[in-house]
């Protein structure tokens, strides 16, 4: 597990190896990851996006942005958290992701920046 706060806001990462498949006569590499966000804070505050950086081993960079967080937009008062799973495809066995989230402060009305760990992505069938 990776971790990290920022503003009070604390981020843990878990990741799992979800299994290999082809498609369009190509090899995919799943993972999965459940991610924990935390309000460490004295304020409520909600998440409105997220930036990705997935770095896969065979092609490079990907970058992901969109609204909240498989759908949501979670609002967390002071002590709550938030968790959700999700997943990528990597050509390769290994990978890595990083990132943030755009959150909003209620109390402040100010926005900012929760940064998300670099987390690693590897089968464990290629690690040596």
């Amino acid at each position: 597990m990776v971790e990290q706060i920022t503003r009070g806001i604390k981020i843990s990462v878990d990741t799992t190896f979800e299994g290999t498949f082809f498609k369009n006569y190509k090899i995919h590499f799943a993972f999965g990851y459940r991610i924990t966000i935390e309000n460490q804070s004295k304020d409520s505050v909600q998440l409105t996006s997220r930036f990705w950086e997935i770095k896969d081993a065979l092609s490079g960079i990907e970058i992901v942005e969109g609204e909240g967080v498989i759908g949501k937009k979670p609002v967390l008062k002071p002590g709550e958290s938030h968790t959700y799973n999700s997943g990528c495809l990597l050509s390769a066995p290994f990978g890595a992701m990083k990132g943030h989230y755009n959150m909003v402060n209620f109390t402040s009305t100010r926005k900012f920046k929760v940064m998300i760990p670099s987390f690693k992505l590897s089968a464990p069938f290629a690690l040596n």
